[in-house]
């Protein structure tokens, strides 16, 4: 997948299996990631350079990008604007 302009595909991280106390979270009750991996990202808009790069571990909004499945993996194609943060 190749974005265009400020967009930018996200491989989302796994949703948590266990509790910390070692409960099992059944799927109905799991939480959307909010954390994942840049996987591509766009030239950018209007001459303004993209901040987010390949492989950097970022964290987003819940409800941010569109959920799109290729080739059997889950991927979010968002704009960089949603995107909160980037983990060191």
């Amino acid at each position: 997948m190749k974005p265009i302009n400020d967009r930018v595909v996200v491989k989302p991280a796994p949703a948590e299996e266990k509790t910390s106390g070692g409960i099992i979270i059944p799927d109905t009750v799991k939480e959307k990631p909010q954390r994942g991996e840049v996987i591509a990202v766009g030239p950018g808009k209007d001459g303004n350079l993209m901040t987010v790069a390949k492989g950097d571990i970022v964290l987003y909004g819940k409800y941010a990008g569109q959920e799109v499945t290729l080739n059997g993996q889950d991927y979010l194609i968002m704009r960089e604007d949603d995107i909160l943060v980037i983990v060191d």
